[in-house]
C-alpha cells in the first residue's frame, strides 16, 4: 500500500511539475502556431473537410492530401483565440478550409478547443460548416514545443450538406512564442 501511495504521489508531482513548466508557454501575450494530423473521420472528401493540418489518405482509388496550420494569441493566461487555414486536394478537386475558435488550457497542459470550421469546395452546391469540440493533453518538450494528442468531434451545422458528425484522433504539434 505504501508503494502504491508513493507511486501516486510521484505521478502527481510529475504532472504538477509539467503544468508549472507549461504555464509560461500559455501566458497572456504569447503566440501559438500549430498543426495536426487527423486519424479517423468519415472518409472520402468530406471526412477531412475540417482539416487545417496535414493528411494523406486513399479512398476508392483516389488520393486525398491536406496541408494547413493554425495560429493563436493568448488573450489571457491559458486562453488563446485561434484562426486556421487549410487546403485539401481530392483527386484534382480543391477544398479551402478556415477555422475560428478558442483554446483553453486547464492547469496549463490540458487543452480544450471549441471552433467553427467551414470549407469552400470546388463545384459544390453547398459547403460544409462544422462545430468542432476537441480535448487532449499537452506534453511540453522544452520552452517552445509541445505535442498534443487529443480527440475531436466535428458536429455538422448545415443539415442540407450532411447530418453526420466526424470523430477523430489528432496528434498536434505546437510552437509557443
Amino acid at each position: 500500500m505504501k508503494k502504491l501511495l508513493l507511486t501516486i504521489a510521484m505521478v502527481a508531482l510529475g504532472l504538477t511539475a509539467n503544468a508549472q513548466e507549461a504555464s509560461g508557454q500559455t501566458s497572456e501575450g504569447k503566440w501559438l502556431i500549430e498543426t495536426n494530423t487527423g486519424f479517423g473521420g468519415g472518409g472520402g472528401l468530406f471526412g477531412h473537410s475540417s482539416n487545417t493540418g496535414f493528411g494523406l489518405t486513399s479512398f476508392d482509388g483516389a488520393t486525398i492530401w491536406s496541408v494547413g496550420g493554425e495560429a493563436g494569441y493568448f488573450v489571457m493566461d491559458n486562453l488563446a483565440v485561434k484562426a486556421g487555414l487549410g487546403y485539401t486536394d481530392f483527386d484534382g478537386d480543391s477544398v479551402f478550409t478556415y477555422k475560428l475558435g478558442g483554446k483553453y488550457y486547464v492547469n496549463g497542459n490540458i487543452p480544450f478547443q471549441v471552433d467553427v470550421t467551414g470549407s469552400s469546395v470546388d463545384g459544390a452546391a453547398e459547403n460544409p460548416l462544422w462545430l468542432g469540440l476537441q480535448g487532449g493533453y499537452a506534453i511540453f518538450l522544452g520552452d517552445m514545443v509541445s505535442i498534443e494528442p487529443g480527440l475531436r468531434y466535428n458536429l455538422s451545422l448545415n443539415e442540407d450538406f450532411t447530418d453526420e458528425g466526424i470523430f477523430e484522433f489528432n496528434v498536434g504539434f505546437a510552437l509557443h512564442f
